[in-house]
């Protein structure tokens, strides 16, 4: 397993329990990107992520992403296939079924992500952008 690969697995494992606190992983100047969903957008810095992740986590509770499957596309990319579980703070709803089947495309430099992409509406544009027609 590549040191890429390892840095994704230990990301996402905080993620799978619901905890999203540590930003240790990602360089500072880090992109990320959420495709789909209610909250769309680019954001640049830590602080920027950190902002709009707590943005959507205030809507809902529990929230947790899990790793269905891990791809290396190259020695700088890691997509994962994944699922996501929550429920509405207020309402106490599930999260939509369209936001639960999505990916994470990480682009890595010298051990830090450098950028993510976190595709809310499925697994089609993450495919797509990532070079592929269909997943492993």
């Amino acid at each position: 397993m590549s040191a890429n690969l390892d840095l994704v697995r230990s990301i996402f494992e905080p993620w799978e329990r619901g905890d999203f606190s540590s930003v240790a992983w990602a360089h500072p100047d880090h992109e990320y990107e959420i495709v789909g969903g209610p909250t769309p957008g680019k954001w640049r810095g830590l602080p920027a992520m950190g902002e709009a992740w707590a943005t959507i986590l205030s809507a809902w509770e529990d929230w947790r992403a899990i790793a269905d499957a891990y791809e290396e596309l190259d020695e700088r990319r890691v997509l994962v296939f994944t699922h996501s579980t929550a429920r509405g703070r207020t309402s106490g709803v599930a999260i939509p079924p369209a936001w639960t089947r999505g990916a994470v495309l990480f682009e890595i430099s010298a051990g830090k992500v450098i950028r993510h992409v976190v595709y809310l509406d499925g697994r089609e544009r993450a495919l797509a952008d990532a070079g592929r027609t269909h997943e492993a």
